[in-house]
């Protein structure tokens, strides 16, 4: 009798199954309805949700989906990117069936469990790509997880990869891929800016790590570089509405640091395993015009370290870790 398989399975965000605006419409309703991503009361943010945001925002969201979208595999470039890290990763660990699944949107992390499960794992490794914990976003991913086992009469065992925002393997490679990339630019930044997704402040105050997480990983990295803290910066982007959020806010870094004389700077996401719309689009496109008409001259958005040899090492090194024992 054979011994039994382990399965590892990658998860990130997701993206919509079109770039048109019902597929967008559809990603939006599924994202923006979880508990765990808008935590007010259902009651009040529902009709919110119907009346206001899936009437207008669907409209813009294609249209930046479209700029970045993969047209040769008619899918988002986080999805690429993330199967592509699944498949790259599989031949460096023996013994491991290597999956991915998408939090929203698919492919599903119950589909994936079953597939996982039909390849014979009776052991899985759940590895949110995500480095800094959010409820926004690892939890969720853990509830989804459990919410697929609940359904089953034969549950696999599973282990969780722990946030790894200060984790020596991670920071490590964001510091090789960030020299590698500032090397290969035609000039120099005056700054750098960490930036990072943005959370609501509220969430923040009920006692979300998040923010906690990103300085960690802001002052790692900024240890590991040898720059100051003015050299460094540190910001929050994709600001939602009309409440606060976690400052400073990039857009406003880069405004200011344009109108004090800043004339280059490159902007990094150590928040992001991989490239998507938030990265490309957001930061590659609209921050890099705003910085430029408020008077910058060059503007440098860094890649994230998607399936590189460096992003793939820290992954293997930490999916290693936490399968000790099993294999």
């Amino acid at each position: 009798m054979s011994a039994p398989r382990i399965g590892l399975l990658l998860v990130n965000l997701g993206t919509p199954k079109g770039s048109d605006y019902w597929s967008v419409r559809r990603f939006l309703r599924e994202f923006l309805s979880d508990r765990r991503v808008v935590d007010l009361p259902p009651l009040l943010w529902r009709p919110i949700l119907e009346a206001f945001v899936l009437t207008f925002r669907p409209r813009r969201s294609a249209r930046a989906y479209r700029s970045v979208w993969n047209v040769e595999r008619d899918e988002g470039p986080l999805k690429t990117i993330t199967r592509a890290q699944a498949e790259k990763l599989a031949p460096r660990i023996d013994g491991v069936v290597v999956d991915f699944a998408m939090r929203y949107a698919g492919p599903s992390i119950g589909d994936e469990i079953d597939a996982l499960r039909a390849e014979g794992c009776e052991r899985i490794l759940l590895f949110p790509l995500y480095p800094q914990y959010a409820a926004s976003t690892t939890a969720s991913v853990v509830d989804e997880a459990a919410r697929a086992l609940a359904r089953l009469r034969e549950q696999p065992t599973l282990r969780i990869v722990p946030p790894f925002y200060d984790d020596a393997a991670y920071i490590d490679a964001l510091a090789d891929s960030t020299r590698a990339q500032l090397a290969a630019l035609d000039f120099t930044p005056e700054v750098l800016i960490a930036s990072f997704h943005g959370l609501p402040q509220a969430q923040i105050d009920r006692g979300d790590p998040y923010r906690r997480h990103c300085e960690a990983t802001h002052d790692l990295l900024r240890a590991k570089l040898g720059m100051s803290s003015e050299h460094l910066r540190l910001a929050f982007q994709s600001r939602f509405g009309r409440t606060q959020w976690t400052g400073p806010y990039t857009a406003n870094v880069l405004q200011e640091l344009a109108q004090s004389g800043v004339k280059r700077v490159a902007v990094l996401t150590p928040g992001f395993v991989a490239d998507c719309l938030e990265t490309l689009e957001e930061i590659g496109v609209e921050l890099r015009h705003s910085f430029l008409a408020a008077g910058g001259e060059k503007f440098a958005r860094l890649d994230c370290l998607n399936d590189s040899e460096d992003g793939l090492r820290a992954l293997e090194t930490i999916a290693r870790r936490e399968l000790s024992g099993w294999v």
